[in-house]
């Protein structure tokens, strides 16, 4: 009897060291980032961070306090509920994207939150999610017909940005095969020691708290930037790019919750204003931001992946509406939604949302476009 229990001990022994192995195993790969900080002290020093962690501007729980915990993620039996994946493959479009102009100001959207944009002959590509991988794979599964680019698609990029390091917005594959390729990252604060880990130098790499605001000089032959002081007064050659708040969150491995900054960013560049709005649910940042920045050209705001337990950390359709109404942009492009079932709403509810608010108020352009298609602005 004693051998037995003995045998059985060894047992669960030996099956728990396993799962133990294959943890720190997962854990070590290197999309899961450093727990090295070069950035400590900046981060230490923001004011942003309080009592151990990066804050938003106003109270901002996770969760409402609605129903249970996982209310908002809760699927059927089979992993998915009718209506949150398309049955059949979607409209998309595969372009040559090296075969582009840029001699005009266009977008191409690759579903969610990615997209590659030209303004004033400069290429910018903002949170890229082009190759599923391990880990990231297990997470996040893309609709039928929606995965139809690759890192190797894209030209040169000028300016890659990252919003902040949740899992959709900053995948390892992708950048790591964009690295040779990429001339300068803009990212928020902690976001730039994980690119070190994955390879990036220092040169490459412009990391921003928020209300930072840089200033990169085109040299002659418009082949690259150079930072030049904030203080500097907008020329007709230079790029300015603020780094601008937002009502979000971070964490991309349990236990590390906020300890990277989230962002938005205005991007003035050629006589225009393009504002990247990542990820986050309303407050009223985009009415001083209208009262910063004046009118912008286009204006990339989240619309989807929405749920009442998450209103205050993603923006949800009335969100959506009333932000139009306080940044009034000329342009709107939606993102985040197409490709990727996160929350509970149907697939294509976000088109119908956008249609809806562009039907209701006339004093924008609604860009929205399949995946893929080239929209000028």
């Amino acid at each position: 009897m004693k051998g037995e229990r003995m045998k059985v001990l060894f047992i669960i022994i030996g099956i728990v060291s396993c799962i133990g192995v294959l943890t720190l195993g997962v854990l070590a790969h290197p999309a899961f980032g450093t727990f090295r900080h070069v950035s400590e002290e900046r981060i230490q020093a923001s004011p942003n961070y309080r009592d151990g962690r990066f804050q938003n501007q106003e109270p901002t729980p996770q969760f409402t306090g609605k129903g249970k915990r996982g209310d908002g993620l809760r699927v059927t039996g089979d992993g998915l509920q009718e209506g949150r994946v398309p049955k059949k493959a979607i409209e998309a479009y595969k372009t040559d994207l090296k075969a582009l102009p840029t001699d005009s100001d266009w977008v191409v959207w690759f579903g969610h939150s990615s997209y590659l944009f030209c303004l004033g002959g400069k290429r910018f590509l903002v949170d890229p999610l082009l190759k599923p991988e391990f880990p990231a794979s297990l997470m996040l599964r893309p609709f039928p017909g929606t995965d139809i680019y690759r890192p190797d698609d894209l030209p040169e990029i000028d300016v890659l940005i990252i919003t902040h390091e949740h899992w959709d917005h900053m995948d390892y594959a992708t950048l790591r095969d964009l690295r040779t390729r990429v001339r300068h990252v803009v990212c928020p604060l902690g976001i730039a020691d994980y690119l070190r880990y994955w390879h990036y130098s220092d040169n490459q790499i412009t990391e921003m708290d928020w209300y930072d605001n840089y200033q990169f000089l085109a040299h002659k032959g418009h082949d690259y930037f150079t930072i030049l002081n904030s203080q500097f007064s907008i020329l007709n050659s230079q790029l300015s790019i603020t780094c601008l708040p937002t009502r979000h969150f971070s964490n991309r491995l349990l236990g590390r919750a906020n300890q990277t900054l989230w962002a938005s960013f205005m991007i003035e560049y050629a006589g225009r204003k393009v504002y990247i709005g990542g990820d986050g649910g309303y407050d009223g940042r985009f009415k001083a931001i209208r009262e910063q920045f004046g009118q912008v050209d286009l204006a990339f705001l989240e619309n989807g992946q929405y749920n009442d337990r998450w209103r205050y950390i993603h923006t949800m359709p009335e969100g959506l509406e009333q932000a139009i109404r306080d940044l009034e942009p000329k342009q709107v492009f939606t993102v985040h939604h197409d490709k990727y079932a996160l929350a509970m709403h149907p697939w294509n509810e976000p088109d119908s949302v956008a249609q809806a608010i562009s039907g209701r108020n006339g004093t924008f352009r609604l860009l929205d476009a399949p995946i893929g298609k080239v929209v000028f602005f």
